[in-house]
């Protein structure tokens, strides 16, 4: 199952648990914590006494009580004292024990907040990066929703590096003037109108009529919508498949490459004629690594296509051309831009 990334308050996220960035007294403090203690009722704080703190890197779990989730897992983060004091393999373990103990509950579904990145001060593009990769890692092996929860864009960042090689990259290629106009009046392009009006200098106006359209006897003879109709090119569905054969990877490779579920790819797989939305369509293409003519290929079967007046298209088109088909790292720029992400 996928890896969704939503800007939300931690403590309303409906799942099956939510974890939560402790200190190792787990007997509550400020930020997500002290929010998670609030919104579960003075139970919590109970039965956190009874546990006897969590060591750094490690992960307990206890009940929920007023909250809307079943469990709240505690993990302590580490503190970020640049980087060379083994913050990322503790990190890396904050990340798999809470897994491991959603895992041993039976939960089918897990919130993060991004550990460390607040008062511990890891610096948040690092710390997303060890979340994204620690948490794909997992999925890889189990099937579980997991949410990483950011509650406001200054909350989040990916590398101000990639920020601005996109943003340089939209500014080269973002339509936002879709006409072109000479002294206020637009420029009439299309001869096959019956005259265009032009202006003299003296301020007279003049008409010019257009060359009119060549009639010619051998023109083909025009093909009947049956003939049409019965050429219909393959489906998305069909090249999908088609392009899952050709890459030798199996469907479960595909689907959780490309951050879908299995039971919509199960709908994909049984419906020549499933119509995908334009995400989960370009989702598919950059699991399978295909070019950028090929991306655009199956996003017309899908009935959608690639624009440069589109900040989202653009960033898809980036990643493509820069072959990179990291679905989370496209998936952290698109959020970092307020686009929709894929899968």
């Amino acid at each position: 199952m996928p890896l969704k990334i939503v800007r939300n308050d931690i403590t309303k996220m409906e799942c099956d648990a939510i974890v939560n960035a402790a200190n190792t007294s787990l007997l509550g403090g400020g930020g997500v914590d002290g929010a998670i203690h609030k919104a579960a009722g003075k139970a919590l704080l109970v039965e956190c006494k009874k546990l006897g703190g969590c060591e750094v890197g490690r992960a307990k779990i206890t009940n929920a009580y007023k909250l809307s989730c079943k469990h709240v897992i505690h993990t302590v983060g580490p503190k970020w004292n640049g980087g060379n004091c083994g913050e990322r393999e503790l990190l890396q373990s904050c990340y798999k024990e809470s897994l491991n103990l959603a895992l041993n509950n039976d939960c089918k579904s897990v919130a993060f907040p991004l550990i460390s990145s607040g008062v511990y001060g890891y610096p948040k593009d690092k710390a997303l990066k060890v979340a994204v990769d620690t948490i794909t890692e997992f999925l890889t092996e189990y099937d579980m929703l997991v949410y990483i929860v950011v509650f406001d864009k200054s909350a989040f960042q990916i590398s101000e590096k990639l920020f601005s090689d996109i943003s340089s990259f939209i500014d080269d290629r973002y339509v936002d003037t879709h006409f072109i106009y000479r002294r206020n009046r637009p420029i009439v392009t299309d001869e096959s109108d019956e005259s265009i009006e032009s202006q003299s200098i003296d301020g007279s106006k003049k008409h010019k009529t257009a060359t009119p359209h060549c009639t010619c006897a051998s023109a083909p003879k025009a093909i009947s919508l049956e003939d049409m109709v019965s050429k219909i090119d393959e489906s998305f569905s069909q090249m999908l498949l088609r392009k899952i054969d050709e890459k030798g990877i199996t469907d479960a490779q595909c689907y959780k490459k490309a951050n879908v579920d299995r039971k919509l790819f199960s709908k994909i797989r049984n419906d020549i004629n499933y119509r995908p939305s334009k995400t989960t369509a370009i989702a598919f293409a950059i699991a399978l690594e295909l070019s950028l003519a090929d991306t655009k290929d199956m996003l017309m079967k899908a009935g959608f296509a690639l624009s440069h007046s589109n900040k989202f298209d653009i960033i898809i088109e980036y990643f493509i051309t820069h072959e990179n088909y990291n679905i989370f790292e496209i998936n952290e720029a698109l959020f970092a831009f307020d686009q929709s992400v894929l899968g």
